[in-house]
């Protein structure tokens, strides 16, 4: 059994896929890019804030499926330039300073919208 998750507290998908979906106790998030969901336009092209948006879109999301980023076991970050690694990871640290779950950073030729950061997670329930 599966159950697709949606609020309107995250930017809504832009392609046919959900925000997130729940099956067997744990909860799939697609990527989020940073995307204000009260203007539907991104933060800012500065990575920090950026990626302080994203998170804060993972969050809500996570929320609307009855967890948090405190459940997150997997994260996969995707970064246009791999030479702003250390601007992301000083925003996401702050977000998982005592929930570290497994990470995989890598370097995206491009992302949706020309984002600079994108973050997908798979939770607990």
């Amino acid at each position: 059994m599966k159950e697709i998750v949606s609020t309107t507290n995250a930017p809504g998908a832009i392609g046919p896929y959900s925000q997130a979906i729940k099956a067997g106790g744990m909860v799939f998030c697609s990527g989020q890019i940073p995307i204000d969901p009260a203007t539907g336009v991104f933060v800012s092209d500065v990575v920090s804030e950026q990626t302080e948006q994203v998170l804060k879109n993972l969050s809500e999301v996570l929320n609307a499926a009855g967890t948090s980023l405190d459940g997150v076991v997997k994260t996969t970050v995707f970064l246009a330039d791999m030479n702003d690694f250390a601007e992301m990871n000083e925003v996401y640290g702050r977000y998982f300073s005592d929930n570290k779950p497994a990470r995989a950073t890598v370097q995206a030729a491009r992302l949706p919208r020309d984002a600079k950061v994108e973050i997908e997670c798979i939770a607990v329930l």
